[in-house]
């Protein structure tokens, strides 16, 4: 027996399993799967780096160890004398790499703080629709000498780019692609695909030209790696690929580039020659540009804002709805004081102003924002717009029909208990407030699908048709309609007051 517990006493601790006598247990519990891990502080790292004393190629090394995302971030932090010694530390494609992370004015910002040369170099290696966008940042003066530094090649596409206005879509396509004729052979296209490739990174379509220049089609990249040799490269050609022209604007295009879901759109200039494309990533930062301004014409802007944005700039793009929406304000209290003379014989009705004034508006804003939803379809017929404001209409007058039937309980009973009136004149009172809210937020969804309906009719956007703009317009007809409801109803009618 004893012999039995030596054996397995020596076989445990010649086990492979054995636990090291370095480990500590664990206690249970002391790790929670559901806490996050905090995320390394690569900023203090990257800036006790820049700050070290340690040579230009140890420095490099250590910062190429980081994402551009990282060191963009960091730049910010640092002094003018610190960013100079990270601009001389790195080469051309880094700094390149973090300025494609920083906003236009920032990018401008730091170019300018480099030697000339320095700076058309890194230009140089940032995509000609990112490097237009940060130049037209820069001073006028010293833009164009950058431009002028650039190499041949660079200084063309940016010019190119340049000539675009910044609400066309030239203004954001990029040189970067494969072009190849449509004359070729499969192993033509391939020798020609390998040639380019090495300068340009968007590879996954090829853009086909014929013998003049013009756009004739496009191949999908994974067509022509299966493709046979001995194949006819024309049955490889996409000739319905999608393109927009250069000088098309934005907002006429961007329907069109969402519909489709290419890595790439060709851009065309007005002879039909292939200049540019626009890719994937372009076109999301459209679409998310064009969705913010919307946004800030929704809520009154003139543009958009951005949180280090200074008061001025703030307060220009603010103050001109505003004003507007402040004369239509005063209108709104012309028409109560109109009707002075209910408002003196039943004051008790003031206190209900309110609330038909914020559900109006709210119906209001809710059909704008649905039409101009509905409306970003450039392919909506005239029948469609008829049956998009009809429906509108009609939610507006069920959902004002319903909240009337509980405004008319609710409120005749707040009134009947909290006001100690007689159940008739409360309900009376209530009745009528439940009528005018029915009325009221039928016309306002009227109101709020037929304005941005007539601007984008005149050519204007509809989101101009700002959320403020319907709310102070329906403010001024829910008014109307309370208070000559009131005065027809509880005065005229049933001689309350």
């Amino acid at each position: 027996m004893e012999d039995k517990e030596r054996i397995l006493q020596t076989s445990m601790e010649d086990s492979p399993e054995k636990v090291p006598d370095d480990l500590e247990p664990v206690e249970h519990g002391s790790i929670n799967a559901d806490e996050p891990l905090e995320r390394p502080d690569y900023g203090e790292e990257i800036r006790n780096i820049i700050r070290s004393n340690a040579s230009p190629k140890i420095m490099r090394d250590k910062l190429e160890n980081y994402h551009a995302s990282d060191l963009a971030e960091v730049l910010e932090d640092l002094s003018p004398a610190l960013r100079i010694k990270v601009y001389r530390v790195l080469d051309d494609v880094m700094l390149s790499d973090i300025m494609e992370y920083l906003d236009e004015e920032e990018a401008s910002q730091y170019l300018n703080e480099m030697d000339p040369k320095r700076a058309a170099a890194v230009i140089t290696e940032i995509e000609p629709d990112e490097a237009v966008a940060i130049l037209r940042q820069i001073p006028r003066e010293k833009r164009m000498l950058l431009i002028d530094l650039l190499d041949e090649e660079s200084r063309k596409d940016v010019r190119l780019i340049a000539s675009f206005d910044e609400e066309e879509i030239g203004s954001r396509m990029t040189t970067n692609y494969i072009v190849i004729r449509e004359n070729l052979s499969i192993k033509g296209a391939m020798t020609e695909l390998i040639a380019q490739a090495a300068e340009n990174d968007n590879i996954s379509t090829l853009f086909v030209v014929d013998e003049s220049g013009a756009f004739y089609g496009a191949i999908d990249l994974k067509e022509l790696i299966i493709a046979r040799q001995d194949g006819v490269l024309e049955d490889l050609i996409v000739t319905s690929f999608p393109y927009v022209y250069g000088h098309e604007t934005i907002d006429d295009c961007i329907e069109k580039l969402k519909d489709y879901s290419e890595n790439s759109i060709p851009v065309l200039d007005n002879f039909n020659k292939l200049i540019g494309v626009i890719t994937s990533t372009d076109i999301i930062e459209v679409v998310d540009e064009e969705m913010g301004e919307d946004y800030a014409r929704l809520a009154g802007l003139t543009a958009e804002e951005d949180i280090e944005e200074p008061l001025i700039q703030s307060l220009r793009k603010r103050l001109p709805w505003l004003m507007a929406l402040l004369v239509l304000g005063l209108g709104v209290s012309a028409v109560v004081g109109i009707f002075e003379k209910v408002v003196s014989r039943l004051t008790l009705i003031m206190a209900f102003q309110s609330m038909i004034l914020d559900m109006s508006g709210n119906s209001g804003t809710q059909s704008l924002a649905v039409t101009i939803r509905v409306l970003t379809d450039e392919a909506l017929t005239g029948k469609q717009k008829v049956r998009q404001f009809l429906k509108e209409v009609r939610n507006g007058l069920f959902n004002g029909l319903i909240l009337g039937v509980f405004s008319i309980l609710l409120v005749g009973v707040y009134i009947m208990l909290g006001k100690g009136q007689p159940a008739g004149t409360a309900f009376l009172i209530s009745g009528c407030i439940g009528v005018s809210l029915m009325i009221a937020m039928t016309f306002s969804s009227a109101i709020g699908t037929f304005i941005p309906m007539f601007f984008k009719k005149i050519g204007v956007d509809p989101a101009v048709a700002s959320g403020p703009f319907i709310t102070t317009l329906n403010d001024f007809l829910a008014v109307i309609i309370y208070y000559s409801l009131c005065y027809i109803l509880l005065l005229e009618t049933f001689h309350l007051g």
